[in-house]
């Protein structure tokens, strides 16, 4: 199997002759996409790497209530795709350092402006759930790649993961499971039947969601 190690040489050798290299890392959600992402970015030359967290373009819950789709947090129209693209655009020049949003699970909400992403990082990864979904809005993204790894997991593990992840944040064993049931699992089924085909497939039942 592939360790961290195995990938950051590719992303590497692929980044060869090019100013920047941008990487979509993508998998269901408790995929265990952010654990990779903190391997690749430590694996990866210091201080060449950084990261564009997609959940950070999650809509916030007051325009989510006035859509009407507080309920499906999570699922791909409760992003702004639009303003992911854009900043990925910005950081594809890489003609200045580009502020990133970054989301705050505990406080369920995105920071404006919480990361940068060097106008010298060589090393740029994209990681979220949708990132290769074969659909309108985020088939458009696909351009803005340079390598794709997908990240996957059995449907029965990731839904251990996820129970366990709300429970840690402090759900009730109730309200955990109708979310999962009614809303992660829905998403995640979504990601592993209709996302493109990746340069990389990461199979890994072990690691931490």
């Amino acid at each position: 199997m592939q360790t961290a190690e195995d990938i950051a040489a590719r992303i590497v050798e692929q980044a060869r002759g090019l100013n920047r290299i941008i990487v979509a890392l993508a998998g269901a959600p408790g995929a265990g996409k952010s654990t990779l992402s903190e391997q690749l970015l430590a694996a990866l030359p210091t201080g060449e790497a950084a990261l564009v967290p997609m959940d950070g373009f999650h809509f916030d819950n007051v325009v989510l209530d006035a859509m009407g789709l507080r309920n499906r947090k999570g699922a791909p129209e409760t992003f702004d795709c639009a303003g992911l693209a854009a900043t990925l655009r910005r950081v594809r020049s890489g003609d200045e350092a580009v502020a990133v949003p970054v989301f705050d699970r505990e406080a369920d909400l995105a920071r404006a402006g919480a990361a940068i992403i060097p106008a010298d990082a060589r090393f740029v990864l994209v990681e979220g759930n949708y990132l290769l979904l074969d659909r309108a809005p985020w088939s458009k993204l696909a351009p803005l790649f340079d390598l794709t790894i997908f990240i996957e997991v059995p449907l029965a593990e990731l839904e251990r993961r996820l129970l366990a992840r709300w429970t840690d944040l402090g759900r009730s064993a109730e309200a955990t499971r109708a979310w999962v049931d009614g809303n992660d699992l829905p998403n995640a089924r979504l990601v592993i039947e209709s996302s493109r085909p990746a340069g990389i497939v990461w199979r890994n039942e072990a690691m931490v969601g």
